[in-house]
């Protein structure tokens, strides 16, 4: 009988250890305020804190729910990724967005490009990702042969990889991303391997050390992208591919977009504010150029599709040097009434408040600028509407919430005059 009730004490001890050795690994998923590592799903309640001391994963037909005023704090030591196998939806208001940050110690000028820690990449198991008033900031960790990413072959699947704030790479799923800012990451915004997805009224800036895009589409990609300000990215506003061999051929609908600055500090062939190739479909209608290295440019080699729409663009530039290499003509790409002078200073868009000779080799942003449109800017009526788009009638997650593209306005770029 010793013997028997020894053996059974030696098989709880074990099963006692085990059972801490589970929640070492896996995630407390309560909803208020907690530290996470391992698998999570469920709902982060209203203005709860969630500390991130390692890679989180969202399993495959599981959901996690964030909710407004919600902060995902990563561990800049751990530089956590968020592996998205099954859905997310972050639900920001406004008011209370929900943000994925650091601590603010980390905030400062050594960390300007963030690399604190990884990034939210979707598998191709991921139905819906919805990034509605959400904040991703100081993120684009570099992978390592130990990161989950590498391991679970996501993303480029390498080591020396630095990571995008979003990966998406499901063709028939949904990705909503609007009403949210990006910022203070190391190079590439998003990278969208497919999908059904908008992507409107967003903020990117402060992003790209040697390189990386805004807005980075692939094959498989249907997408309706509109209002988004894209301030100083290292190379493109927009990326605009067919490349990846996947179903269906992408093609994107960008419209009334507001690009400041964009591709100076990558002065390379690629650098700019819209590039186009390999046979993507693209449509770009009511966007506004300011300061921008190029306008809108080709492949030469790897062209887009003959389809493909430009019109009622606008372009300002401050010196004859941008105003120069805007011009029309060989790999740069303009469209019927499309407006760009000739001469420095041509089409001033009248900003509310921005200073039209700010360095274009500044990645650094002041919130105080204002890019809605005066009063009697000449660009508020010379947009266009009723063209095709893809999402005028709404996408609808399974969790019953709607998404449409919004409608096209007659004036240019992403703001028109402002609302007193």
């Amino acid at each position: 009988m010793r013997i028997r009730h020894f053996m059974l004490a030696l098989m709880a001890v074990a099963l006692l250890a085990s059972a801490c050795e589970k929640a070492n690994i896996d995630v407390d998923t309560a909803s208020s305020d907690g530290e996470a590592t391992g698998e999570v799903s469920g709902v982060w309640t209203k203005g709860s804190t969630h500390v991130i001391k390692g890679d989180i994963i969202i399993p495959e037909g599981k959901s996690l729910t964030i909710e407004e005023g919600v902060t995902v704090l990563m561990d800049t030591v751990a530089k956590p990724e968020v592996i998205v196998l099954g859905n997310l939806y972050s639900l920001g208001t406004d008011e209370n967005p929900v943000r994925f940050t650091v601590n603010d110690s980390y905030k400062n000028a050594d960390h300007k490009f963030g690399k604190l820690w990884g990034g939210i990449l979707a598998a191709s198991t991921c139905a819906e990702l919805v990034l509605d008033h959400t904040v991703l900031e100081y993120g684009g960790a570099t992978t390592s042969d130990a990161s989950t990413s590498v391991k679970m072959g996501l993303y480029k699947a390498e080591a020396g990889e630095n990571l995008p704030a979003l990966w998406f790479a499901n063709v028939n799923g949904k990705l909503i991303v609007q009403n949210s800012i990006i910022r203070n990451f190391q190079e590439d915004c998003t990278y969208i391997d497919g999908g059904k997805i908008i992507f409107s009224n967003n903020v990117f800036y402060t992003t790209g050390v040697t390189g990386g895009e805004a807005m980075n589409f692939k094959s498989g990609c249907l997408a309706d992208v509109s209002y988004n300000l894209v301030y100083s990215a290292n190379t493109n506003a927009l990326k605009l591919s067919n490349s990846g061999d996947r179903s269906p051929q992408a093609y994107i609908v960008a419209y009334n977009n507001t690009f400041i600055n964009t591709g100076w500090r990558r002065p390379t062939a690629k650098g700019g504010s819209v590039w186009v190739e390999s046979s993507v479909r693209a449509d770009l209608r009511n966007n506004l150029f300011a300061n921008t290295r190029f306008g809108i440019k080709r492949d030469p080699k790897k062209p887009e599709d003959s389809r493909s729409v430009y019109s009622n663009n606008w372009y300002y530039g401050y010196d004859q040097t941008t105003v120069n290499q805007f011009q029309p003509g060989g790999d740069i790409l303009a469209g019927v009434n499309d407006v760009i002078g000739k001469t420095a200073g041509d089409n001033d868009p009248k900003f509310v408040n921005f200073p039209l000779n700010n360095s274009v080799n500044s990645p650094d942003f002041n919130t105080s600028w204002d890019f809605h449109l005066q009063g009697n800017s000449a660009a508020l009526n010379k947009g266009v509407t009723g063209f095709y788009r893809h999402f005028k009638s709404a996408i609808t997650t399974t969790n019953g919430l709607n998404y449409t593209s919004p409608e096209p306005s007659t004036f240019v770029g992403a703001y028109g005059v402002k609302d007193i």
